[in-house]
């Protein structure tokens, strides 16, 4: 009803352009005035009726058929001590709760917590561990136990005695990591937590990180108020350089005995996935060699730690296991399901334990996203593609045996699903251009809707109050004259097209990493602009992906080139078009945004006035060896690739107003990189903006430096575009 309310206000009584609210940088940065609502921290429960979810510091049961909320299951204020709860997590039983709280990030994934132990029936809770802080305490699936790594060691403590058992005792900072990953594992790979609990709960499979041989990156930390700033040192292999000596241990509870894995002889190799398949005594390894273009998926019996390999994968590029990360292997303990882009596009395989391929189950001129569940006994896989347009993602249901597709979703845009266990039941979070985050709940027999759970309309109104433009859609013509490249923009609500509008162009650029998608961005910074009488376009290029491996790969070797090519090429396109003031573009990035801003007005001068460089990779060979090497092989193997491509190289053609902004405390992309660009800029004579924050990581963070980031970049912008 108070949709249909606010629907008919916004219908029959219009703002005027007068009367909407200005936006203002505080909305953006100190009030999260256009922040959209979520659903968040669900636990589906055993019995296949209920779900829980936090709200605020409660975590609530709500029934799956009626959407209503049936018990407070806790309520952390009312624990003694009082314990502001940020996530939790069930025992298998569902008896007790870990609940974790006071976290302290180390980098992007990696953190420190403390944790404690909820005992449901008898309402008590106690710390999980009194010997200091933990990191990625998880219940063992029989619940009897919990995992957690400290200071760079494996413990787990029993839940019924409250003993706390050490695994390792080796670990040491910059030189043995136990149970955790490396920095470039975590950054790259895309998981810090480096254990694996065996099926029965009986044994723990670990990672061991020897980092003894990886040099350090030195980056001070000025600590505002200290007298003397912090030599803080950390491994940070570069390109080329040398990587952790990987190991994979598997330990069990009962005799205390250790058993290492068979991953072959060469040391110079990554172990970027481990999980165990139905067997506790199985173990699954997958192994890349560091040029990252072929794959073994390794089998190990863990009573001796003999490996054999059961399937390999090959590319002439690379294999992208952050992409291609499906590996599922099914009850009948006789199959498994793996995900691969071998025909081009990633899809769904269905292999025997003998690593012996079955069949194909999806194919065709679309990408697999996400495998979101496998019902074993109707036979059905779940996942989400981008069948029909990969500007959008949609769920479907497809049999094992590759047949009887069905499309359970079907608005255009982006859906994002949580399913529960048993297959029952859907969580839907959907979005598109002109709709916020929509969560509705699903009963998949018959794919039947039960609840909105969240519709944003309180967004939608204050959309309007400040009168929000929606992103239009439009293609670009690629550098090569052939590909037709992806493109959004925002025009003022006034715009008229017999006008001359400045643009500013949005940009990422980065392999398989588009920036346009059918879904719901107010960006709060790109509103203001408009409202201020910009344009502001988003462009993608070559490279970004998710249109099949030839479109995402062509990049390869030659990071900046294609990508350069294109963004001239949309900054010429947009120039012609009649509305568009062809002298007054701008370009804007951050990271490999970055990269390609500084690229952009440097080696690409002339077609843009005015670029800012957020954070910029300057030359790949100062960036992370299993990032840049996926994409540009080894330094000694492709100098052109590294150096032809590289602001740096061609700082004395920079043209035009150019800011270079970077955060001291980057510990992904090094302040290092702008220090190399502003030293060539200056010895080429070259005037330019720049500007530093001290201790700031990659990402500007908190809403007074957010503020005075923006402020700065708008002013730039204002002055002189």
């Amino acid at each position: 009803m108070a949709m249909k309310r606010i629907i008919f206000l916004l219908i029959f009584f219009p703002l005027t352009l007068s009367a909407q609210k200005q936006i203002t940088i505080d909305d953006f940065t100190l009030r999260n005035t256009f922040a959209q609502r979520s659903v968040y921290g669900i636990n589906w429960m055993n019995d296949g009726q209920f779900y829980t979810s936090q709200d605020g510091n409660k975590i609530i049961r709500y029934s799956i058929t009626s959407g209503q909320a049936v018990e407070t299951v806790l309520d952390g204020d009312l624990l003694n001590p009082v314990i502001p709860i940020q996530s939790y997590e069930f025992s298998a039983d569902e008896k007790r709760i870990l609940l974790m709280t006071g976290r302290e990030g180390i980098y992007r994934r990696s953190y420190k917590a403390d944790y404690y132990i909820y005992d449901v029936s008898a309402k008590t809770v106690r710390p999980l561990s009194a010997n200091g802080k933990q990191s990625y305490a998880t219940f063992s699936p029989d619940g009897s136990a919990v995992a957690f790594v400290r200071n760079n060691n494996l413990f787990y403590v029993n839940v019924a005695t409250g003993s706390e058992i050490q695994v390792t005792d080796d670990g040491k900072y910059n030189h043995i990591i136990n149970g955790s990953t490396d920095w470039v594992y975590e950054e790259e790979f895309s998981f810090a937590k480096a254990f694996y609990w065996s099926p029965d709960g009986k044994k723990l499979a670990y990672h061991r990180f020897d980092e003894s041989g990886v040099r350090e990156y030195n980056m001070q930390k000025w600590n505002r108020g200290a007298l003397y700033p912090e030599d803080y040192r950390f491994k940070y292999p570069k390109a080329g350089e040398d990587n952790s000596v990987i190991e994979i241990w598997i330990y069990d509870l009962a005799s205390g005995t250790k058993v290492k894995a068979d991953i072959g002889s060469e040391k110079d190799i990554y172990i970027p996935r481990v999980q165990w398949t139905n067997d506790a005594n199985l173990l699954s390894i997958r192994r890349l060699n560091r040029l990252q273009n072929v794959l073994d998926v390794l089998h190990a019996d863990v009573t001796n730690g003999n490996t054999r390999i059961v399937l390999t994968e090959k590319n002439s590029r690379y294999v992208d296991i952050d992409y291609c990360d499906d590996l599922k292997y099914l009850k009948d303990s006789k199959h498994f399901i793996y995900s691969s882009e071998q025909s081009g596009y990633k899809h769904l395989y269905l292999y025997n334990m003998e690593g012996k391929l079955i069949r194909q189950i999806t194919q065709g001129e679309w990408e697999v996203i996400q495998l979101v569940g496998i019902d074993e006994k109707a036979k059905l896989a779940y996942y989400i593609s981008t069948e029909g347009n990969y500007l959008n993602r949609q769920l479907y249901s497809i049999g094992l045996d590759g047949k009887k597709k069905t499309a359970l979703t079907s608005l255009p845009g982006v859906h994002t699903i949580n399913m529960s266990p048993d297959h029952a039941y859907y969580l839907d979070y959907f979005t598109n251009a002109s709709t916020p985050n929509t969560v509705r709940l699903y009963q998949t027999e018959g794919n039947k809707q039960l609840k909105v759970l969240e519709d944003n309309a309180g967004l939608l109104a204050r959309a309007e109050e400040y009168g929000l433009v929606t992103r239009e859609f439009f293609k670009y013509p690629s550098a090569d004259g052939v590909t037709q490249l992806d493109a959004s923009i925002l025009k003022p609500r006034d715009f008229d097209p017999n006008k001359k509008y400045p643009v500013m162009v949005f940009q990422y650029s980065g392999p398989r990493s588009p920036s346009v998608r059918n879904v719901y961005g107010p960006d709060g910074w790109a509103q203001l602009l408009v409202q201020k009488g910009y344009l502001v376009v988003t462009l993608d290029t070559r490279g970004t992906g998710y249109r099949g491996e030839a479109f995402t790969k062509q990049t390869y070797k030659e990071m900046g080139k294609l990508e350069l090519d294109d963004l001239l090429a949309g900054g010429k396109y947009l120039a012609s078009l009649p509305y568009v003031d062809g002298n007054r573009l701008g370009i804007y990035g951050w990271s490999y945004g970055g990269f390609m801003a500084s690229l952009v007005m440097t080696k690409g001068a002339g077609v843009y006035k005015l670029g800012i460089a957020g954070a910029p990779v300057t030359n790949w060979r100062y960036y992370d060896n299993i990032y840049t090497e996926r994409f540009m092989q080894l330094p000694k193997d492709n100098a052109s690739g590294y150096d032809d491509n590289s602001p740096i190289k061609y700082a004395d053609r920079l043209q035009g107003h150019f800011m270079l902004i970077h955060g001291t405390g980057d510990d992904n992309v090094h302040f290092q990189n702008s220090v190399a660009l502003q030293d060539a800029l200056i010895n080429a004579g070259k005037q330019f903006r720049s500007f530093y924050y001290p201790d700031e990581p990659h990402g500007i963070r908190g809403g007074r430096k957010r503020h005075h980031l923006h402020t700065m970049m708008t002013d730039f912008i204002l002055e002189n575009l």
